[in-house]
């Protein structure tokens, strides 16, 4: 996003000196090395990420129940060296950490647990993101009869129109949704409008490597916390157009 960004402005700049006005023209170049500093360097990044984490800085406490389900959100998967397998993408791996963490920890108070694994095959590997990191979970602990798994969402608007159902079969006293911090607001965001309100958890937390030269490591969490900016201006701009989902009224955990 932060290149196509940058390219549209280069091109804007060379269409107006191609028109003559070339004050306008330097207007639009000293916005694009603008731009590329800010986002490249850190500073950019450094204050989205901070409105998008600060509120998970801190991991909650949570005071398990007699019955309770952690919600793990998918972050992809990756084809190894063109072959058959299938495996989480490097993203996933901090929230496939975290929910395993939570399970054990809720295991040990001897109250029932569910596992749910939320995401289908975005990224068309054959193998959807539930059914892989699954794979995973069993692997760190998770016993096969306490995962349940949600196949068939694209993205995150789905991930809680179809988790909605499970909770609601399965009638948790507690829910917990894991995922990345940069990704909390938007997916609580999207629970809400489905009436769930789970206690967010974050599976891992992004920070930006400051320098005095543009690095390619801020320009991905540039791109990274303008996505869920998107996504939170496009829910609202749905809303105001009536194109979403009804909200859900119905009280759950």
């Amino acid at each position: 996003m932060v290149m196509l960004l940058l390219l549209v402005l280069v091109l804007a700049g060379y269409l107006v000196g191609c028109m003559g006005w070339f004050r306008v023209r330097w207007f639009f170049y000293s916005l694009t090395i603008l731009l590329l500093l800010a986002a490249g360097c850190g500073p950019l990044p450094a204050w989205l990420l901070a409105r998008l984490q600060s509120a998970y800085a801190v991991q909650p406490t949570i005071t398990w129940a007699s019955r309770n389900a952690i919600v793990l959100l998918g972050a992809g998967t990756s084809r190894v060296d063109r072959g058959t397998e299938v495996v989480p993408t490097i993203f996933a791996n901090g929230r496939i950490v975290e929910a395993a963490t939570l399970y054990r920890s809720c295991r040990q108070t001897n109250n029932d647990c569910k596992l749910i694994v939320s995401g289908g095959d975005a990224d068309r590997n054959g193998v959807s993101e539930a059914v892989s990191y699954a794979a995973i979970l069993q692997q760190l602990g998770v016993a096969h009869a306490d995962l349940l798994l949600e196949s068939h969402s694209m993205n995150t608007w789905q991930n809680a129109e179809f988790v909605r159902p499970l909770l609601d079969t399965y009638a948790p006293q507690r829910a917990v949704l894991v995922s990345s911090a940069t990704h909390l607001n938007r997916a609580r965001l999207y629970f809400a409008h489905f009436g769930m309100d789970p206690i967010p958890v974050r599976g891992d937390y992004a920070d930006v490597r400051m320098s005095w030269m543009p690095n390619s490591w801020n320009l991905a969490l540039t791109d990274l916390a303008l996505h869920e900016y998107v996504g939170v201006a496009t829910y609202s701009f749905y809303n105001m157009m009536g194109w979403n989902a009804p909200p859900s009224r119905k009280g759950a955990p």
